[in-house]
């Protein structure tokens, strides 16, 4: 099966989950999936995961779960940077990789959007293996965001991959509202158990506007 080569920019659209977790410093330290040479740069005392359902993409829909555990030293800078990322497509693996720099791994999501605004997410390896299980419920109205109001500096992740250096802001918009993790499950081998610290703060994005742009690259 050929992969489609879709270069940056992306625009993509969907739904999903946002958390803040508080984590032990040495759990963010040591079990964030941080490549050796950059652990020792990291810093922050929060960890911030996704879960995305993009259901229009450069690369068509696919889902998304992925864990930044604070920021690295990349280039001359702590920047943001995502350690651990799990997706469901080839072609969104191939396409993030080379366009910029993100580590993503290929699994299988089961998607379940209750009717009682309860909704669950089980993602496994290609072998059956449970990576996450995780089960929410979403109240109150939503209310607007726009990523426009934020310093660009807190929205640019930095990655490196393949002796690159990979630099992008974020631009995104849409609609959020308050969520409770009310269940969950990580297999540490895949992904941080987030089980060990305490969520501060989940929101269900209920749609959703991204743009994934032109990255600066540079030599490692």
């Amino acid at each position: 099966m050929s992969i489609k080569v879709a270069p940056a920019p992306w625009q993509l659209t969907g739904q999903g989950y946002l958390m803040v977790v508080h984590l032990p410093q040495d759990f963010l330290d040591n079990q964030s999936f941080i490549e050796p040479h950059l652990q020792a740069s990291r810093k922050g005392h929060l960890a911030y995961v996704a879960f995305a359902d993009y259901q229009q993409s450069d690369v068509g829909p696919y889902h998304e779960l992925l864990y930044v555990g604070g920021q690295l030293k990349i280039g001359q800078k702590h920047h943001y940077s995502i350690s651990k990322i799990y997706v469901s497509t080839q072609d969104s693996i191939d396409n993030g990789q080379a366009n910029w720099g993100i580590p993503k791994e290929k699994a299988y999501f089961a998607v379940d959007y209750g009717q009682d605004k309860q909704d669950h997410i089980k993602v496994t390896t290609e072998t059956g293996e449970v990576i996450a299980n995780l089960h929410f419920s979403h109240h109150l109205l939503p209310f607007p965001v726009n990523t426009r109001l934020a310093p660009k500096a807190l929205r640019t992740l930095a990655q490196e991959w393949q002796g690159q250096r990979f630099y992008f802001p974020l631009e995104a918009q849409g609609h959020v509202k308050p969520a409770l993790l009310t269940q969950s499950f990580f297999d540490q081998r895949y992904f941080p158990d987030l089980n060990q610290g305490r969520v501060l703060a989940c929101f269900k994005v209920t749609d959703f506007s991204l743009v994934f742009p032109v990255p600066k690259t540079q030599a490692v």
